[in-house]
C-alpha cells in the first residue's frame, strides 16, 4: 500500500498551512529524516522530515498552494518493493474523505475514519468502518401527539378512543392508558369522561427572555461598498494575520480585562544598566558580550515580581486555577504581517545578559519565521513594549491562556514632586492589563507594586 503524506499540525492553533516549497521532486528516493517540504503556519515557516523511507511517487499538492487544511493529503510515497506508477494512480485513495454534509439527513454508505497521524504529518493507519445499521423502524401504532409543557411526547391510542375522545371533547393526552404499553383504548375515554384516570394538566414553562443576538460585523461586500472602486488594493490575509484576529476576537470577548497604571522612576536603572554594559568582556575585535536594553530589565523584573506574589502567577480554567512554579515570560516582537510572542522559560532564574541573549535570538529568527512551536507557546505572562516607538502609555491585550500582559512606554524626562520640591527624572508608564476572573483588583495592585520596586531598585534584580 502506498504511504500518504498528509498536511501537518505544526503548532496548537494550526487549521491550515501554506506548502511553501518542495525540497523533493516525484521519483527521488527519501529517506527516513529526510527534510521534504518546507511548510508556512500561521506563526513560522518549518521543514517536514520524512518518517518514512520509499520514492516519492506524487505530489498531490504543488508549492506554492495556500491554506492547505490540517491532514489532508499532499503527497504519496511508495514503499519498499512497490511500484512508484500505480502508487501514483492509488493517490488519495485511502485518504480521509471531508466531513459530511449535515444538510442531509442520509446515513452514508460505509464511512472512512480520520488517519492517525505522527508528528511529522506522515499516514500510519486507514481504516474503513461500515456504517452503522439503521434500527428497523418501530411498529406504526396509531398515535396522537401529547404537549407536556416541554415538548411532545407520543400518545399511542387506537382508532375508536380517538374518535370517542373527539366526540366527548376530551384532551387525549391527559388520559391514562390501561392498553398494552400504555395504550389508550376506548374504556379509557369511557372513565375520563366520568372523571377518573386523567392527569393534571401540565404547567406552561415561564416564558425565557431570547438572549440577545450578538451584532455581527458588516459583510465584505457592504464595506467594499463604501469606497470607490480602484480606489484601494486588495491585500488577502494570510494565516498569521487570521489567526492574529482570532485570538484578539476570543479574548476581548471571553476575558474580562481590567488595567493598572502607574509611572516607574528609570534613573538608577540606566545608570545600571550603562555600567554593567560598559563591563561586558569583548572578544578580539572588540564586540562586547552583550548589551543589555531596558526591555532586559523589564522581563526581569515582571519574572521576579511573579515569584514575590505568586497568586497572581496563574491560568484561568474553568474547573480551576493553575498556580504555575516559574514565570515563563512572552515578549512580544513585530514581524512582517503581524507579530508573534516567543517566551523566555524559567526568566527569574535566568541572568540580565542570558535573557538579553535569548531574546536577541527569538527576535533574528521570529523575523524570517523559523521560531519552533515550544519557543512561542505557553507562558505565564507577556511584555509588550511599544517605548522604542515613542508611545508614552497603552493598554495591551491579554494573550490566552495568560492572565496578565504588561503595556511598557517609552522612558522620557518628567517633572517628578518629592518632599515638595520639583525634580526631573527618567520615568516610564506601564499598565498591567489583568483577567479579572483569576486575578483581582488588589492582587494585580500587589504585582505592579512588586514590579515598581524592582525596576526603581534594580541592584535587587542582581542579587
Amino acid at each position: 500500500m502506498p504511504i500518504n503524506i498528509l498536511m501537518p499540525a505544526l503548532s496548537p492553533t494550526m487549521e491550515k498551512g501554506n506548502l511553501a516549497k518542495w525540497l523533493k521532486k516525484e521519483g527521488e528516493t527519501i529517506k527516513a529524516g529526510d527534510v521534504i517540504a518546507e511548510i508556512e503556519t500561521d506563526k513560522a515557516t518549518m521543514e517536514v522530515e520524512a518518517a518514512d523511507e520509499g520514492v516519492l511517487a506524487k505530489i498531490v499538492v504543488p508549492e506554492g498552494t495556500a491554506d492547505v487544511p490540517v491532514n489532508q493529503l499532499i503527497a504519496v510515497l511508495a514503499g519498499e518493493g512497490e511500484d512508484v506508477t500505480t502508487a501514483a494512480a492509488q493517490a488519495g485513495r485511502s485518504a480521509p474523505p471531508a466531513p459530511p454534509s449535515t444538510a442531509s439527513n442520509k446515513a452514508p454508505a460505509a464511512e472512512v475514519s480520520p488517519s492517525a497521524s505522527s508528528g511529522n504529518g506522515h499516514e500510519v493507519s486507514t481504516q474503513q468502518a461500515t456504517a452503522a445499521p439503521q434500527p428497523a423502524l418501530e411498529a406504526a401504532a396509531p398515535s396522537v401527539a401529547r404537549t407536556n409543557g416541554h415538548g411532545t411526547q407520543r400518545v399511542f391510542s387506537s382508532p375508536l378512543a380517538r374518535r370517542l375522545a373527539k366526540e366527548a371533547g376530551v384532551d387525549i393526552g391527559r388520559v391514562q392508558g390501561s392498553g398494552p404499553h400504555g395504550r389508550v383504548i376506548a374504556r379509557d375515554i369511557e372513565a375520563a369522561r366520568a372523571g377518573r384516570g386523567l392527569r393534571a394538566p401540565a404547567a406552561e414553562p415561564a416564558a425565557v427572555p431570547s438572549p440577545p443576538r450578538a451584532a455581527r460585523p458588516p459583510t465584505e461586500d457592504k464595506i467594499r461598498a463604501l469606497f470607490a472602486e480602484g480606489s484601494y488594493e486588495v491585500v488577502p490575509h494570510d494565516n498569521m494575520r487570521k489567526i492574529i484576529a482570532q485570538r484578539m476576537v476570543e479574548a476581548t470577548s471571553t476575558i474580562p480585562h481590567f488595567y493598572l497604571t502607574l509611572d516607574c522612576n528609570l534613573d538608577k536603572l540606566l545608570a545600571a544598566r550603562e555600567e554593567i554594559n560598559a563591563s561586558a568582556p569583548r572578544d578580539g575585535e572588540g564586540k562586547p558580550a552583550y548589551k543589555l536594553s531596558v526591555n532586559d530589565f523589564v522581563v526581569k523584573a515582571l519574572a521576579l515580581a511573579l515569584q514575590k506574589i505568586p497568586d497572581a502567577n496563574v491560568t484561568w480554567t474553568e474547573g480551576a486555577l493553575l498556580k504555575h512554579r516559574h514565570s515563563d515570560v512572552g515578549v512580544a516582537v513585530a514581524i512582517p504581517a503581524g507579530l508573534i510572542t516567543p517566551v523566555v522559560r524559567q526568566a527569574e532564574t535566568k541572568s540580565l545578559s542570558v535573557i538579553s541573549r535569548e531574546m536577541k535570538d527569538f527576535a533574528a529568527r521570529a523575523r524570517v519565521r523559523r521560531l519552533k512551536p515550544e519557543e512561542y507557546t505557553g507562558g505565564t505572562t507577556a511584555v509588550s513594549n511599544l517605548g522604542m516607538y515613542g508611545i508614552k502609555q497603552f493598554t495591551a491585550v491579554i494573550n490566552p491562556p495568560h492572565a496578565t500582559i504588561l503595556a511598557v512606554g517609552a522612558g522620557e524626562a518628567r517633572a517628578l514632586v518629592k518632599n515638595g520640591a520639583v525634580s526631573v527624572a527618567t520615568q516610564m508608564t506601564v499598565t498591567l492589563s489583568c483577567d479579572h476572573r483569576a486575578v483581582d483588583g488588589a492582587l494585580g495592585a500587589e504585582l505592579i507594586s512588586a514590579f515598581k520596586s524592582l525596576i526603581e531598585q534594580p541592584v535587587m534584580m542582581l542579587a
